[in-house]
């Protein structure tokens, strides 16, 4: 019988994307459910995103790990959390004020809490499940990586399968015997398609193997949410939200 993992993440406060994703992944009857992190960070309803996984958490052994964005909104580090840029925009220090004014201090310790790294298996392969690449919550495996880069970040393991997230584009892509899968954004997509991205591993043979899906949701209700929320930058995330293209 085969072994079934569904992989989610970068949900970013965005409910009804991640409400939408679990309906479509309801039928499927995984096996596990995985979430790879930056759960809260622009959305509008960071507390009900927060509630919503707690449960999968407790109620159907999901697991979750930390997004660098999660420690921004948990405990205001944003050198740790964007650790590439000179200087934090005042756009994105006011949402993760925001996100984490909006939060009970239980949810911002169980963020606190989270794990960076967790390790599953399917079938017979170890399966690492992290936010942007093995060993890091910020340095990513965007397809358009220099090619040694990324052999020498998906090295740093011994999985056969890289569950990740943070460019929010998809991606699945065997590279020599890693297999890299993200599935994109759920709640904040920059390929183009606003729609919830949600991807399943499977092992049904000698070998595991990756399927990419999305769920429409009513973006424009969430970009319109946004928009009315009012912060600094707040129409530019509703855009992307609304687009699934980055848009600043």
């Amino acid at each position: 019988m085969a072994t079934r993992i569904c992989v989610l993440g970068d949900v970013h406060g965005n409910e009804l994307a991640l409400e939408a994703a679990l309906m479509a992944i309801a039928p499927e009857r995984p096996d596990l459910i995985v979430v790879t992190g930056d759960l809260v960070l622009h959305g509008p309803r960071p507390a009900a995103v927060v509630r919503r996984i707690r449960e999968l958490e407790q109620t159907g052994g999901a697991i979750v790990v930390q997004g660098n964005t999660d420690i921004a909104v948990a405990d205001l580090d944003f050198s740790a959390a964007f650790p590439w840029l000179e200087e934090v925009s005042p756009q994105d220090r006011s949402a993760a004020e925001w996100a984490h004014d909006a939060l009970a201090d239980d949810e911002l310790d169980w963020l606190r809490r989270l794990p960076a790294e967790r390790r599953v298996h399917l079938g017979k392969h170890m399966v690492l499940v992290c936010h942007a690449s093995p060993g890091s919550q910020t340095s990513g495996l965007p397809a358009d990586l220099d090619p040694s880069v990324t052999v020498e970040r998906v090295t740093r393991t011994d999985a056969r399968v890289i569950a990740c997230g943070h460019t929010h584009a998809t991606d699945v892509r065997e590279l020599g015997r890693k297999l890299i899968c993200n599935p994109g954004s759920c709640g904040y997509s920059f390929d183009g398609d606003p729609g919830a991205g949600w991807a399943m591993l499977s092992m049904d043979g000698t070998e595991p193997r990756a399927e990419l899906f999305r769920a429409s949701y009513d973006a424009q209700l969430v970009a319109t949410e946004l928009s009315e929320r009012g912060l600094p930058g707040d129409v530019y995330r509703a855009a992307t939200v609304r687009t699934g293209r980055s848009i600043r």
